[in-house]
């Protein structure tokens, strides 16, 4: 699972990209011309709260897949190449600016960050538009050749789907079967895709509440989340040696983690994923699995032999724990639960797996 960084030019996506993945892009990265690829780690407070607790000997966080895509230029958009790009990754963080720095320039001559919104996503949906209207005049043209049953049914979800893309609406809002899903699997819908907003401000804005409300207001409707970070103010926390200097830097600004963390843990909810945890002296570790996944599922993340031999799931809430202060405590209160094959894992659950193989 990936989630793809796209942005205009000069909004701040490298930065944020090279803050999420601690990958420092080098120039031989961007003579390449290629998406550049890295890791990043979810900074959970949940997690740190387990190693605090359980003072492991190793200690893994969740990690996701990150590609930094080409900038988003008239070049691009017209060769196509970066719909490809975006087609081939599961969810996207589009990166806006809307800070004002008159030593960096900005594509369109002023600041102004719904308009830069509304420019991408158009060239969004006018892509899927496109894509549709030819799938559209095939299936047409093969209809008229020769019925085909599998082929007129393509050609119902097609014809829905162009009329949903004509309203200039994303195909994430659309509803569509499990098996109409299945049959555009393959098709390069860019604005399938979950997606979700970073607003790159300057320091005064970063607590500027009309501003996201505004850009919440503007946007929830079409299923995007919007979250404000200041790459020049998550670089300079970066940058502090310890981390009681990150904490003290973080007061004078009067928040109470890094934007950067967030945006980790909603790159991790777009990609339609929840964590669960295993815990103990030797490991905490930190589990990203499917939203709805299974007990025997969220067991096989961990290894294949754990699903094949699943007996049940020993589960702790992490409220509970947290609230109680132990495992022993959380027993005591009969707060570990037993579930079998059928449990569904929640977000932040504490599992302990039996299984015989």
């Amino acid at each position: 699972m990936k989630i793809g960084i796209i942005g205009l030019p000069q909004t701040g996506k490298k930065t944020l990209f090279e803050l999420l993945t601690n990958h420092k892009i080098s120039e031989k990265d961007l003579a390449s011309n290629k998406n550049i690829k890295s890791i990043a780690e979810i900074k959970d407070p949940r997690y740190d709260k387990l190693v605090e607790l359980y003072k492991p000997k190793k200690n893994v966080r969740a990690r996701i897949d990150i590609e930094l895509l080409p900038k988003i230029e008239k070049d691009a958009i017209t060769k196509g190449d970066i719909f490809k790009d975006i087609a081939e990754t599961d969810a996207i963080c589009h990166v806006v600016r809307a800070f004002k720095d008159d030593s960096v320039y900005h594509i369109n001559g002023t600041v102004d960050p719904k308009r830069d919104i509304d420019s991408v996503n158009s060239e969004l949906i006018l892509h899927d538009l496109i894509f549709a209207e030819k799938r559209l005049e095939k299936l047409d043209l093969d209809l008229r050749k020769a019925k085909d049953e599998a082929k007129a049914k393509e050609r119902d979800v097609v014809a829905r789907i162009k009329a949903h893309i004509e309203k200039e609406l994303p195909l994430r809002l659309l509803e569509l079967r499990p098996e109409e899903k299945r049959t555009v699997a393959s098709y390069p819908f860019v604005t399938l895709k979950e997606m979700i907003l970073a607003v790159n401000v300057s320091e005064d804005d970063l607590k500027n509440k009309a501003l996201l409300d505004d850009l919440n207001k503007k946007y929830e409707h079409l299923k995007i989340e919007v979250m404000l970070v200041s790459a020049k103010v998550e670089s300079e926390i970066a940058s502090l040696e310890t981390e009681k200097e990150q904490q003290e830097f973080l007061s004078a600004l009067g928040i109470e983690e890094p934007a950067i963390n967030m945006l980790s843990r909603l790159c991790i909810r777009a990609l339609n994923l929840i964590s669960f945890f295993t815990v103990g002296e030797d490991e905490v570790r930190q589990w990203p699995v499917k939203r709805n996944s299974s007990a025997p599922e969220a067991a096989g993340a961990i290894h294949s032999d754990l699903q094949k031999g699943f007996i049940r799931a020993e589960v702790i809430k992490f409220a509970d724990l947290e609230g109680l202060g132990s495992e022993e405590k959380v027993k005591e209160a009969g707060k570990l639960s037993l579930k079998g094959k059928d449990y569904i894992v929640e977000d932040g659950d504490i599992i302990n797996i039996r299984f015989n193989v």
